[in-house]
């Protein structure tokens, strides 16, 4: 087998002595070795061919080493790089991680890891590039709202209402499927408001048991009931002057609606107990992930205390609506997670990127943070990245599996059209000229979903694809003005 069937390493480095050695480390590694000494001849090299991986000396005599990251980085050449230093520094680990790195070898380099990591390298040959979210995102985008993150259009609107309403001192409502962040709207309300250095005090409707509510939200006098050996103060003291966020108020007793819609219409109450009437000045928030107007047809919440505390409405988008906010959302807790468990912070790999946007996050944030989290815990500190793989294993197995299969099952499932599509016909020419592949995606999605009558859920399971793909694409088909009937 001749030379020009091997992988071509570029090595770049000044040190003759320690070229030598690395040389000899190689020696029957089936490989194409190429040096250069100084890191111009690295980027003219690079100007008229790309190796399959690089192992670079950062120390060079005419320039940093990381310019020829940057260079590598800039012009997404689809190569490994494997970075040799004398210090193995967090800061030169950073630096070298902005630019896609996660190979690295510190001076001296014995033979077996020499060849342990280029192997590796070699392997791992395409290189998963960090997401830049300035590109991604329009300029002059918040990316970071208080402890929202995220600057995709549907959280942009949430940022611009909050901005709006947090200075009035009308009811909000925030609604929204589990997971999806509602507590930390509530605080950014309480904080772009004028009592954002009064008490922001939160009360879950359904973590306390219904006999103890009136008590922890309104206190009690000593002798009230069994138990109640002292007065106590109850929230609604605790929140004056400030905010009170109701959390899962659909969640609430129906018989103990009337008195909670009497404390919000007059902001009086009285103490369990007590015949004398306090009064309070507190503003309300109040959240829940229930269809209130579904509760009101089933006599389980009043109407009346519905229109009180709808005044304004904030509804939180999905998870699988948010895009590209799902990576950055990925790569803070993999970064705040890693500094907290004190273990290296990695990248993730394409495969693994593809999953994190195409899973539908039924727990929306907080599953993700805890996805995370859990593959931060369970992935050995030999691996440099998180792979698709470790993340299908993460994630609840069994659904996984069904909603992300492999690169050749993929493969097979466009080759094999699902049974219920197989009377779709795509056409791949337009007049005698090819159609592109993301045309005829979008048609095949199109057709997919007039046949499953518009059901997401359906049409995903039968493409064997992610339902935020198909939610995307509808979100592309309303902004170029389509409004399809199903």
């Amino acid at each position: 087998m001749t030379t020009e069937l091997h992988p071509t390493v570029l090595l770049v480095d000044d040190d003759l002595t320690i070229t030598h050695r690395y040389k000899r480390f190689m020696e029957n590694e089936p490989i194409n070795l190429v040096h250069v000494d100084t890191g111009e001849a690295a980027l003219r090299h690079l100007q008229q061919a790309t190796p399959a991986a690089i192992l670079l000396e950062l120390g060079l005599p005419d320039m940093n080493g990381m310019e020829i990251l940057k260079s590598v980085y800039e012009q997404k050449r689809n190569c490994a790089v494997v970075v040799i230093t004398m210090v193995n520094t967090v800061k030169v680990v950073v630096e070298a991680m902005r630019y896609g790195i996660s190979n690295f070898l510190e001076k001296p380099v014995q033979a077996d890891q020499f060849i342990a990591t280029l192997r590796q390298a070699l392997s791992s040959k395409k290189i998963s590039y960090p997401v830049d979210f300035n590109t991604i995102y329009p300029k002059k985008t918040r990316q970071q709202y208080h402890q929202f993150i995220g600057g995709s259009a549907p959280i942009q609107a949430v940022y611009q209402m909050i901005d709006h309403v947090a200075a009035s001192q009308a009811p909000i409502l925030i609604t929204g499927e589990n997971g999806t962040g509602k507590e930390l709207c509530a605080d950014a309300l309480h904080k772009e408001s004028k009592r954002a250095d009064q008490p922001f005090i939160v009360f879950d409707c359904g973590a306390v048991p219904k006999e103890l509510i009136e008590s922890q939200l309104f206190g009690h006098v000593k002798g009230a009931f069994t138990g109640a050996h002292s007065d106590r103060q109850g929230i609604a003291s605790l929140a004056d002057g400030g905010t009170l966020f109701l959390d899962e108020i659909g969640e609430m007793p129906l018989e103990l609606q009337s008195t909670l819609l009497r404390f919000i219409q007059t902001k009086t109450f009285r103490k369990v107990g007590s015949d004398k009437l306090e009064q309070v000045d507190v503003r309300f928030i109040c959240a829940t992930n229930r269809d209130l107007e579904v509760e009101i047809k089933a006599k389980r919440f009043r109407e009346d205390l519905y229109h009180r505390i709808n005044v304004i409405p904030i509804r939180l988008p999905a998870l699988r609506l948010r895009g590209k906010d799902i990576l950055l959302l990925a790569q803070t807790f993999q970064s705040n997670l890693a500094k907290l468990e004190e273990k290296p912070c990695r990248m993730f790999s394409a495969d693994a990127q593809e999953i994190l946007l195409d899973y539908h996050w039924p727990g929306n944030v907080r599953q993700l943070k805890n996805v995370i989290y859990c593959t931060l815990l369970t992935t050995t500190d030999e691996n440099d990245t998180i792979t698709g793989e470790q993340l299908r294993t993460t994630i609840d197995e069994k659904e996984a599996c069904e909603q992300y299969p492999t690169a050749s099952e993929r493969a097979s499932a466009v080759q094999e059209p699902p049974p219920q599509q197989q009377s779709l016909t795509v056409a791949l020419k337009s007049g005698n000229t090819l159609r592109s592949l993301e045309e005829i995606k979008t048609d095949v999605l199109f057709k997919a979903l007039e046949a499953c009558h518009g059901n997401v859920e359906k049409t995903a399971k039968s493409l064997k694809i992610g339902p935020a793909t198909i939610h995307r694409q509808k979100l592309k088909w309303k902004a170029n003005g389509c409004n399809p009937s199903f």
